[in-house]
């Protein structure tokens, strides 16, 4: 998605935001039930069979590939505490053999299931947060130092996680 003219950010071109609010999925896929426990995909093979089984088109979609940082931030305490994909869904996610890495995106997770908003994007923190053409975060620092400094405070409700964003091609 281009930059919205509301987000009040001259470096970001588009946004690459792990949230559906801003950066559209291929579709409402949770009701399908293929998802990992992280809420995502094991392998872009999973996403096209579904969309072909579906009559889903995949024209003009980018792929991407997401590493989650082990640690979620808790504003309220203020911590850092660890968390792992749900028990009850299996989850073998495939590392793409090419991957591009994009920048470091933080999203909210107050469910504690699928992301909910990115507050860069979303929110438009990008605004007041350096932020490359992408609309993410450079580094894993410059993305935990945010969060510690209180950049995210009553932006969503947390808690937040740190997710690596790459670009990859379809198989």
């Amino acid at each position: 998605m281009g930059r919205p003219d509301w987000l009040r950010a001259p470096a970001v071109r588009d946004i690459y935001s792990v949230s559906d609010c801003m950066s559209k999925p291929f579709a409402d896929y949770i009701e399908f039930w293929k998802h990992n426990g992280f809420w995502f995909f094991d392998s872009p093979e999973i996403i096209k069979a579904l969309a072909e089984g579906k009559s889903i088109s995949l024209e003009g979609m980018m792929l991407f590939y997401y590493e989650v940082y082990e640690l979620e931030y808790h504003e309220d305490d203020p911590i850092w505490r660890g968390f792992s994909p749900e028990p009850s869904f299996e989850t073998h996610v495939m590392v793409p053999k090419v991957k591009l890495f994009e920048g470091f995106d933080i999203a909210t997770y107050s469910a504690g299931t699928s992301p909910e908003c990115s507050p860069l994007s979303c929110n438009s923190l990008a605004a007041a947060i350096k932020t490359n053409g992408h609309c993410l975060i450079e580094t894993l620092e410059e993305a935990k130092q945010s969060l510690e400094h209180g950049k995210f405070l009553n932006s969503e409700p947390g808690p937040f996680r740190i997710l690596g964003v790459y670009s990859t091609q379809w198989p």
